[in-house]
Protein backbone atom coordinates (compact mmCIF):
# COMPACT_ATOMS: atom_id res chain seq x y z
CA UNK A 1 0.00 0.00 0.00
CA UNK A 2 1.10 3.52 -0.32
CA UNK A 3 1.64 5.53 2.62
CA UNK A 4 1.32 9.22 2.49
CA UNK A 5 3.31 11.92 3.85
CA UNK A 6 2.70 15.71 6.01
CA UNK A 7 1.65 16.99 3.26
CA UNK A 8 -0.78 14.35 2.07
CA UNK A 9 1.07 13.42 -0.86
CA UNK A 10 1.63 9.63 -1.83
CA UNK A 11 5.12 8.71 -1.33
CA UNK A 12 5.50 5.77 -3.79
CA UNK A 13 6.45 2.33 -2.62
CA UNK A 14 10.13 0.94 -4.24
CA UNK A 15 10.86 -2.46 -4.71
CA UNK A 16 14.19 -4.40 -4.93
CA UNK A 17 14.38 -6.70 -7.72
CA UNK A 18 17.92 -8.56 -8.25
CA UNK A 19 19.10 -11.99 -7.91
CA UNK A 20 22.99 -11.62 -7.41
CA UNK A 21 22.91 -8.15 -8.83
CA UNK A 22 21.71 -9.76 -12.22
CA UNK A 23 18.61 -9.21 -13.80
CA UNK A 24 16.14 -11.78 -15.06
CA UNK A 25 13.55 -11.32 -17.96
CA UNK A 26 11.98 -8.16 -18.77
CA UNK A 27 11.27 -5.67 -16.24
CA UNK A 28 7.84 -5.98 -14.30
CA UNK A 29 6.70 -2.14 -14.49
CA UNK A 30 3.44 -1.17 -12.86
CA UNK A 31 1.18 -4.35 -11.41
CA UNK A 32 -1.95 -3.58 -9.48
CA UNK A 33 -4.38 -0.36 -8.65
CA UNK A 34 -1.51 1.63 -7.60
CA UNK A 35 0.81 0.66 -10.26
CA UNK A 36 0.67 4.71 -11.28
CA UNK A 37 2.39 5.46 -7.82
CA UNK A 38 5.01 2.20 -7.80
CA UNK A 39 8.55 2.89 -8.10
CA UNK A 40 10.66 -0.16 -9.45
CA UNK A 41 13.85 -0.52 -8.81
CA UNK A 42 16.03 -3.57 -10.62
CA UNK A 43 19.60 -3.99 -10.56
CA UNK A 44 21.27 -4.98 -13.84
CA UNK A 45 24.88 -6.18 -15.78
CA UNK A 46 25.54 -5.83 -18.94
CA UNK A 47 27.68 -8.77 -20.48
CA UNK A 48 31.33 -8.44 -20.76
CA UNK A 49 32.14 -7.32 -24.46
CA UNK A 50 28.90 -5.63 -26.21
CA UNK A 51 30.07 -2.61 -26.84
CA UNK A 52 33.51 -3.84 -28.49
CA UNK A 53 30.35 -6.57 -30.70
CA UNK A 54 28.73 -3.70 -31.55
CA UNK A 55 31.38 -1.57 -32.75
CA UNK A 56 31.87 -2.37 -36.35
CA UNK A 57 28.62 -1.92 -37.25
CA UNK A 58 27.77 1.20 -34.99
CA UNK A 59 30.79 2.98 -36.59
CA UNK A 60 29.02 2.54 -39.93
CA UNK A 61 25.40 3.54 -38.92
CA UNK A 62 25.66 6.16 -36.61
CA UNK A 63 27.14 8.75 -39.18
CA UNK A 64 24.40 8.19 -41.27
CA UNK A 65 21.20 9.41 -38.83
CA UNK A 66 19.92 12.73 -39.52
CA UNK A 67 20.93 13.45 -35.34
CA UNK A 68 24.50 12.67 -35.87
CA UNK A 69 26.59 15.87 -35.68
CA UNK A 70 30.27 14.93 -37.01
CA UNK A 71 29.44 14.94 -40.22
CA UNK A 72 32.17 14.42 -42.69
CA UNK A 73 34.65 12.62 -40.09
CA UNK A 74 34.99 9.21 -39.45
CA UNK A 75 33.94 7.39 -36.24
CA UNK A 76 37.06 5.10 -35.05
CA UNK A 77 35.92 4.09 -32.13
CA UNK A 78 33.50 4.65 -29.05
CA UNK A 79 33.70 4.87 -25.48
CA UNK A 80 31.06 3.69 -22.84
CA UNK A 81 29.55 6.52 -20.65
CA UNK A 82 25.99 4.18 -19.42
CA UNK A 83 25.11 0.80 -20.47
CA UNK A 84 21.62 -0.79 -19.32
CA UNK A 85 20.17 -3.94 -20.04
CA UNK A 86 16.04 -3.37 -20.47
CA UNK A 87 15.23 -6.56 -22.19
CA UNK A 88 18.24 -9.44 -21.98
CA UNK A 89 19.32 -10.59 -25.29
CA UNK A 90 18.25 -14.04 -24.23
CA UNK A 91 14.91 -13.45 -24.97
CA UNK A 92 13.12 -13.00 -28.22
CA UNK A 93 13.47 -9.16 -28.28
CA UNK A 94 16.70 -7.82 -26.08
CA UNK A 95 16.83 -4.23 -25.54
CA UNK A 96 20.06 -2.25 -24.70
CA UNK A 97 19.90 1.54 -23.52
CA UNK A 98 23.42 3.18 -24.61
CA UNK A 99 25.07 6.28 -24.12
CA UNK A 100 28.30 5.97 -25.84
CA UNK A 101 31.21 8.57 -26.98
CA UNK A 102 31.84 8.74 -30.49
CA UNK A 103 35.70 9.18 -31.05
CA UNK A 104 36.59 11.01 -34.15
CA UNK A 105 39.89 12.97 -35.72
CA UNK A 106 39.65 16.51 -34.38
CA UNK A 107 40.26 17.83 -38.24
CA UNK A 108 38.76 15.96 -41.47
CA UNK A 109 40.49 14.36 -43.47
CA UNK A 110 43.39 13.82 -41.11
CA UNK A 111 45.18 10.67 -39.06
CA UNK A 112 46.17 12.80 -36.27
CA UNK A 113 44.92 12.75 -32.77
CA UNK A 114 41.70 11.97 -32.06
CA UNK A 115 39.41 13.03 -29.30
CA UNK A 116 36.34 11.24 -27.29
CA UNK A 117 33.49 13.65 -29.10
CA UNK A 118 29.64 13.71 -28.35
CA UNK A 119 27.72 11.58 -26.50
CA UNK A 120 24.89 10.14 -27.86
CA UNK A 121 21.56 7.86 -26.71
CA UNK A 122 21.13 4.80 -28.74
CA UNK A 123 18.46 2.39 -27.82
CA UNK A 124 19.39 -0.84 -29.13
CA UNK A 125 16.76 -3.85 -29.98
CA UNK A 126 17.88 -7.77 -30.30
CA UNK A 127 16.30 -10.37 -32.83
CA UNK A 128 17.09 -13.28 -34.10
CA UNK A 129 16.04 -11.89 -37.48
CA UNK A 130 13.53 -9.07 -38.12
CA UNK A 131 10.25 -8.83 -39.71
CA UNK A 132 9.68 -6.83 -42.50
CA UNK A 133 8.15 -3.97 -40.86
CA UNK A 134 11.10 -3.25 -39.21
CA UNK A 135 13.55 -3.48 -42.29
CA UNK A 136 13.67 0.05 -42.48
CA UNK A 137 15.59 0.28 -38.63
CA UNK A 138 18.30 -2.15 -38.97
CA UNK A 139 21.87 -1.55 -38.21
CA UNK A 140 23.43 -4.98 -38.91
CA UNK A 141 23.90 -8.68 -37.84
CA UNK A 142 26.67 -9.04 -35.01
CA UNK A 143 29.64 -11.55 -36.02
CA UNK A 144 31.42 -11.23 -32.85
CA UNK A 145 30.71 -11.08 -29.09
CA UNK A 146 27.96 -11.92 -26.79
CA UNK A 147 25.24 -10.90 -29.29
CA UNK A 148 26.90 -13.06 -32.32
CA UNK A 149 24.44 -14.12 -34.93
CA UNK A 150 21.88 -11.88 -33.64
CA UNK A 151 20.17 -8.72 -35.44
CA UNK A 152 20.23 -5.63 -33.80
CA UNK A 153 17.91 -2.60 -35.15
CA UNK A 154 17.01 0.82 -33.66
CA UNK A 155 14.35 -0.10 -31.57
CA UNK A 156 12.45 3.27 -31.83
CA UNK A 157 10.82 1.66 -34.46
CA UNK A 158 9.28 -1.25 -32.62
CA UNK A 159 6.06 -0.53 -30.65
CA UNK A 160 7.24 -3.26 -27.19
CA UNK A 161 10.28 -1.24 -26.84
CA UNK A 162 8.39 2.08 -27.02
CA UNK A 163 5.63 0.70 -24.34
CA UNK A 164 8.56 -0.15 -21.97
CA UNK A 165 9.61 3.83 -22.09
CA UNK A 166 6.31 4.45 -21.13
CA UNK A 167 5.39 2.26 -18.82
CA UNK A 168 8.81 2.93 -17.07
CA UNK A 169 7.90 6.55 -16.69
CA UNK A 170 4.55 5.90 -15.48
CA UNK A 171 5.58 3.51 -12.71
CA UNK A 172 8.69 5.32 -11.78
CA UNK A 173 11.00 2.85 -12.50
CA UNK A 174 14.37 2.87 -11.46
CA UNK A 175 16.65 -0.12 -14.23
CA UNK A 176 20.55 0.20 -13.77
CA UNK A 177 21.80 3.83 -14.11
CA UNK A 178 18.09 4.96 -15.64
CA UNK A 179 15.73 6.95 -13.44
CA UNK A 180 12.26 7.40 -14.48
CA UNK A 181 10.79 10.49 -13.17
CA UNK A 182 7.22 11.60 -13.37
CA UNK A 183 4.91 14.36 -11.74
CA UNK A 184 2.89 12.60 -9.25
CA UNK A 185 -0.41 15.00 -9.83
CA UNK A 186 -0.75 14.45 -13.82
CA UNK A 187 -2.10 10.74 -15.44
CA UNK A 188 -0.11 8.89 -17.42
CA UNK A 189 -2.66 6.72 -19.59
CA UNK A 190 -1.08 3.17 -20.48
CA UNK A 191 -2.33 0.94 -23.13
CA UNK A 192 -1.76 3.77 -26.01
CA UNK A 193 -0.15 3.45 -29.39
CA UNK A 194 2.89 4.25 -30.00
CA UNK A 195 4.47 5.78 -33.41
CA UNK A 196 8.05 6.82 -34.54
CA UNK A 197 7.76 10.64 -35.66
CA UNK A 198 9.99 10.61 -38.75
CA UNK A 199 10.43 14.32 -39.50
CA UNK A 200 12.80 15.51 -36.63
CA UNK A 201 16.45 16.27 -37.50
CA UNK A 202 18.39 16.92 -34.16
CA UNK A 203 16.23 14.68 -31.87
CA UNK A 204 13.85 11.42 -31.92
CA UNK A 205 10.14 11.19 -30.78
CA UNK A 206 7.52 9.09 -30.29
CA UNK A 207 3.72 9.85 -30.05
CA UNK A 208 1.40 7.71 -28.08
CA UNK A 209 -1.76 7.61 -29.28
CA UNK A 210 -2.29 11.59 -30.02
CA UNK A 211 -2.22 11.83 -26.18
CA UNK A 212 1.59 12.37 -24.82
CA UNK A 213 4.88 12.39 -26.82
CA UNK A 214 8.46 11.20 -25.47
CA UNK A 215 11.35 13.60 -26.79
CA UNK A 216 14.02 11.20 -26.55
CA UNK A 217 17.17 13.80 -26.64
CA UNK A 218 20.31 11.73 -28.97
CA UNK A 219 23.61 14.18 -28.51
CA UNK A 220 23.44 14.80 -24.78
CA UNK A 221 25.45 16.54 -22.22
CA UNK A 222 25.60 16.07 -18.29
CA UNK A 223 24.18 18.75 -15.84
CA UNK A 224 20.77 20.98 -16.46
CA UNK A 225 18.95 20.62 -19.62
CA UNK A 226 16.76 23.71 -21.29
CA UNK A 227 14.33 20.95 -22.89
CA UNK A 228 13.63 20.07 -19.22
CA UNK A 229 14.60 22.88 -16.97
CA UNK A 230 12.37 25.87 -19.04
CA UNK A 231 9.19 23.79 -19.34
CA UNK A 232 9.38 22.66 -15.73
CA UNK A 233 9.87 26.45 -14.58
CA UNK A 234 6.65 26.92 -16.60
CA UNK A 235 4.31 24.98 -15.51
CA UNK A 236 5.11 25.09 -11.81
CA UNK A 237 4.46 29.01 -11.78
CA UNK A 238 1.36 27.86 -13.84
CA UNK A 239 1.62 29.30 -17.01
CA UNK A 240 -0.02 27.67 -20.04
CA UNK A 241 1.63 28.79 -23.08
CA UNK A 242 4.00 25.79 -23.35
CA UNK A 243 2.44 21.82 -22.29
CA UNK A 244 4.55 20.88 -18.87
CA UNK A 245 6.34 17.63 -18.50
CA UNK A 246 4.35 14.93 -17.47
CA UNK A 247 7.64 12.85 -16.80
CA UNK A 248 11.46 12.84 -17.70
CA UNK A 249 14.40 10.38 -17.97
CA UNK A 250 17.41 10.95 -16.38
CA UNK A 251 21.07 8.89 -16.42
CA UNK A 252 22.91 8.68 -13.45
CA UNK A 253 26.58 7.85 -14.22
CA UNK A 254 28.90 5.57 -12.26
CA UNK A 255 31.34 8.29 -10.71
CA UNK A 256 34.84 8.68 -12.05
CA UNK A 257 37.58 6.69 -10.26
CA UNK A 258 39.07 8.71 -7.52
CA UNK A 259 36.25 11.72 -8.09
CA UNK A 260 35.74 13.66 -4.94
CA UNK A 261 31.80 14.26 -6.47
CA UNK A 262 29.39 12.22 -7.90
CA UNK A 263 28.99 12.91 -11.81
CA UNK A 264 26.33 15.13 -12.81
CA UNK A 265 23.07 13.37 -14.64
CA UNK A 266 21.67 13.40 -18.16
CA UNK A 267 18.49 14.29 -19.00
CA UNK A 268 17.90 11.78 -22.04
CA UNK A 269 14.02 12.46 -22.53
CA UNK A 270 10.61 14.37 -21.02
CA UNK A 271 7.10 13.17 -21.74
CA UNK A 272 4.58 15.90 -22.76
CA UNK A 273 0.97 16.16 -23.76
CA UNK A 274 0.74 16.01 -27.26
CA UNK A 275 -0.65 18.96 -29.17
CA UNK A 276 -2.47 17.97 -32.26
CA UNK A 277 -2.57 20.40 -35.23
CA UNK A 278 0.52 22.31 -33.75
CA UNK A 279 2.67 24.10 -36.16
CA UNK A 280 5.52 26.93 -35.68
CA UNK A 281 4.87 30.44 -35.87
CA UNK A 282 7.42 31.41 -38.77
CA UNK A 283 5.68 28.11 -40.81
CA UNK A 284 2.06 29.71 -39.98
CA UNK A 285 3.56 32.59 -41.34
CA UNK A 286 4.61 31.70 -44.59
CA UNK A 287 1.54 29.94 -44.97
CA UNK A 288 -0.54 33.22 -44.71
CA UNK A 289 1.69 35.07 -47.16
CA UNK A 290 1.51 32.12 -49.72
CA UNK A 291 -2.36 32.94 -49.81
CA UNK A 292 -2.01 36.28 -49.72
CA UNK A 293 -3.81 36.64 -46.09
CA UNK A 294 -3.83 39.35 -43.03
CA UNK A 295 -1.45 37.63 -40.35
CA UNK A 296 -1.61 40.70 -38.09
CA UNK A 297 -3.84 39.06 -35.83
CA UNK A 298 -1.69 36.08 -35.16
CA UNK A 299 1.43 38.06 -34.99
CA UNK A 300 0.63 40.09 -32.24
CA UNK A 301 -1.20 36.88 -30.52
CA UNK A 302 2.32 35.83 -31.25
CA UNK A 303 3.73 38.26 -29.51
CA UNK A 304 1.92 38.66 -26.04
CA UNK A 305 2.42 34.32 -25.76
CA UNK A 306 6.39 35.21 -26.35
CA UNK A 307 6.31 38.05 -23.59
CA UNK A 308 4.28 35.88 -21.14
CA UNK A 309 6.45 33.36 -21.25
CA UNK A 310 9.53 35.18 -21.39
CA UNK A 311 7.71 37.27 -18.08
CA UNK A 312 7.07 34.32 -16.34
CA UNK A 313 10.91 32.68 -16.80
CA UNK A 314 12.32 36.07 -15.47
CA UNK A 315 10.18 35.61 -12.23
CA UNK A 316 10.82 31.68 -12.00
CA UNK A 317 14.08 31.26 -12.76
CA UNK A 318 17.72 33.55 -11.92
CA UNK A 319 18.12 36.29 -13.45
CA UNK A 320 21.52 38.46 -14.28
CA UNK A 321 20.95 42.11 -15.52
CA UNK A 322 24.24 42.56 -17.80
CA UNK A 323 25.73 46.24 -17.93
CA UNK A 324 26.49 48.34 -21.16
CA UNK A 325 30.20 47.12 -21.89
Amino acid sequence: MSRKGAAGVERPRTRGRSTGGCSTGAPTLGKGRDAMSEAVTRTVTTPPGLLASLDPLLREWLPRQRWFAGKGRPVTGFSPVAVTELLPSTAKLGLYHLLVRAHQPILPGHDGPEQPGDCYQLLIGVREALPPRLAPALIGHVTQGPLAGRTVYEALHDTRPADLLLEALRTRARIGGLRFERDPHREIRSGLVPRLVTAEQSNSSVVYGDTFILKLLRRVVPGTNPDLELPLALARAGCLRVPPPLAWLVADPERPSGAPQPAEPYVLGVLQPFVQGAADGWDLALRALAKGEDFVAEARALGHATAEVHTVLARALPTVTLGHP
